[in-house]
């Protein structure tokens, strides 16, 4: 009688999640009305949400709340875990820009990025990605800076609402912002701000 051995399978090895696509500002640029851009690989929050955290910590300090618009995310999760801690998570329909991620951390601040949907082409990504995380970038709302980048290439970067526009949302910048023109982005080797230091970080590029 012959016996039959089972071999135990092996275990597939875990998958690290693609690094968060982020321009950031540093330190020493000046604020203006946007800190930088995330450019998320989809329009799952709950899964974009734990490596754009994982990479803001270091740099923000502990990231404790997070604020969205829930007009072009079809699920927001109450609270997210990222490296031991949790991170709660809100959404307010008049007071946030449909492309704006509010962000709080522990005891440091605020910060406020623009949200560059994930179907946007890569080139208009790196437009954008540069104008917001720009030294002296124009003084635009997150949805004017959107709007003003389809005007002048001719490319959409934003898919239709997820929930009816009620007309309700007034632009912060109003017409003349809305009107506006995004100013061409110096290339990689003009990182610099008018005092030398440099100005803008890229992450998961």
């Amino acid at each position: 009688m012959s016996a039959t051995l089972l071999l135990p399978l092996p275990h597939p090895e875990p998958v690290a999640a693609p690094a968060a696509r982020l321009a950031l500002k540093t330190d020493g640029a000046s604020r203006g009305l946007l800190d930088g851009a995330w450019w998320p690989r989809s329009r799952d929050l709950p899964s974009e949400l734990p490596a754009l955290t994982d990479v803001l910590d270091p740099l923000w300090g502990r990231i404790t709340r997070i604020a969205v618009n829930p007009m072009y995310w079809p699920v927001i999760p109450r609270k997210v875990s990222v490296n031991g801690h949790v991170v709660k998570v809100g959404w307010f329909t008049p007071q946030i820009d449909p492309h704006k991620l509010l962000l709080l951390s522990y005891g440091t601040g605020r910060w406020d990025l623009l949200i560059i949907p994930p179907e946007t082409g890569a080139e208009s990504a790196a437009r954008l990605m540069a104008a917001a995380s720009a030294y002296d970038g124009p003084p635009m709302t997150a949805s004017a800076l959107i709007a003003a980048d389809e005007a002048r290439h001719g490319v959409r970067a934003a898919d239709e609402p997820l929930i009816p526009d009620d007309g309700a949302w007034e632009y912060e910048g109003g017409a003349s912002a809305m009107s506006a023109t995004v100013p061409e982005q110096p290339r990689p080797s003009g990182r610099t701000g008018r005092t030398g230091q440099v100005s803008r970080l890229i992450v998961g590029m």
